[in-house]
């Protein structure tokens, strides 16, 4: 996998491209669903691209399903050992089919400009982290946003609150992770509202 290159914060471009990371599930409410559509059209009408996973299920196809519908320019990137689990997007402007997870990831990294955190699983989780991680690192200097639909991250928010307190990281550090209740506080937090 390619690592990216160090970047300043002052390097950062405007956000022409939001990588969303979220579940190829629906959840167990729909308002997950729902968020995630109201995502996906509000940065279609602002002009902001989606790039996300590539599937055609759950909170994924929310996204890209409504930005497509308001006349949004949708990426995705899908392995292929998922494009029959996830079901590959066939109707996105652009879709990736990759040999790898690492490669999937790496793709939509470089390909956003701002990373947007809804609710998800393992998969989500893990594509969060890294960004985190390569953050901290000054591999890249682009946001990250959890948008905490329905309290969904409050625990694991509180977890990293937990882990400034045990000095397993810093304050600076954990101030990172940008958070917001809703898309529209979501999107003003990013400046792009």
């Amino acid at each position: 996998m390619p690592i990216p290159s160090a970047v300043s914060p002052s390097t950062v471009s405007p956000i022409r491209n939001v990588a969303v990371f979220c579940a190829s599930s629906d959840g167990a409410d729909p308002v997950y669903r729902a968020v995630a559509g109201e995502l996906g059209r509000k940065l279609a009408v602002r002009g902001i691209g989606v790039v996300y996973g590539g599937g055609r299920i759950g909170v994924m196809q929310a996204v890209a399903d409504a930005a497509l519908k308001a006349g949004g320019r949708v990426v995705g990137v899908i392995p292929t050992v998922l494009v029959d689990l996830e079901v590959a997007h066939e109707g996105l402007s652009e879709l990736h089919v990759v040999d790898t997870m690492h490669t999937r990831k790496a793709m939509i990294g470089s390909r956003g400009d701002a990373f947007i955190v809804l609710p998800g699983g393992f998969g989500t989780f893990e594509e969060m982290f890294e960004a985190l991680a390569w953050q901290t690192l000054k591999l890249h200097a682009k946001p990250i946003l959890v948008l905490n639909t329905n309290g969904f991250y409050d625990t694991l928010l509180k977890f990293l609150d937990q882990c400034v307190q045990q000095g397993m990281l810093t304050p600076e550090k954990r101030a990172i992770v940008l958070v917001a209740q809703t898309v529209d506080e979501a999107l003003g937090l990013l400046g792009i509202a």
